[in-house]
């Protein structure tokens, strides 16, 4: 059986080396990987989206709606956006953190994440909700959000850990790796 994975944020957030490093990992296991991303204007800050597919039964690389395992959402708008891509037994990683568009910053309308958190959960009750501002002032960089969110998918049960390490070794240049490490095993301390 398939596992589908859709990785979700706004360009420059690392959603694409998310990517990679789940691909690698999962290729490194032995095991048939299919992905795409949908880009678009992520340059300048727009919506990015990497579907993964792992398994013999993966046939095409995009995920179809209501048929992803997982949902890392670097995002928590942007994991709304992607809610009909969910099974109703899925599970979601999501950044607590909230980044307003700019269309939204002039109107002076703004984006909660506790409502977007809460939107998450009438879909599935499987929410898990990472403060990365929070954890990348502790690591001391806040280019870590991806190893964060990928770290917590790992905690859920729903990737690998050291399948995920041995490939982010392989992905990240080494005078990163150790910083990248510690956020992949972070636990709030």
């Amino acid at each position: 059986m398939a596992k589908s994975i859709l990785i979700c944020g706004v360009g420059g957030q690392g959603t694409v080396l998310a990517a990679k490093i789940i691909s690698q990992a999962a290729i490194q296991s032995g095991l048939h990987v299919m992905s795409a991303e949908t880009i678009g204007m992520a340059q300048r800050g727009g919506s990015v989206t990497s579907h993964v597919r792992i398994g013999s039964d993966s046939y095409a690389p995009l995920v179809g709606e209501n048929s992803a395992d997982l949902l890392i959402a670097f995002e928590a708008s942007e994991a709304v956006r992607n809610l009909h891509y969910l099974k109703p037994d899925a599970t979601v990683i999501v950044n607590k953190g909230i980044v307003q568009p700019v269309t939204a910053s002039l109107s002076g309308k703004t984006f909660s994440s506790d409502v977007m958190i809460e939107a998450l959960k009438k879909k599935t009750k499987n929410v898990i909700a990472v403060d990365t501002e929070s954890a990348c002032k502790k690591l001391g960089s806040s280019k870590v959000v991806n190893m964060l969110l990928l770290g917590a998918a790992c905690k859920s049960g729903n990737l690998e850990t050291e399948s995920i390490k041995a490939a982010m070794k392989n992905l990240v240049k080494p005078q990163f790796q150790e910083l990248n490490l510690k956020a992949l095993e972070y636990n709030g301390e």
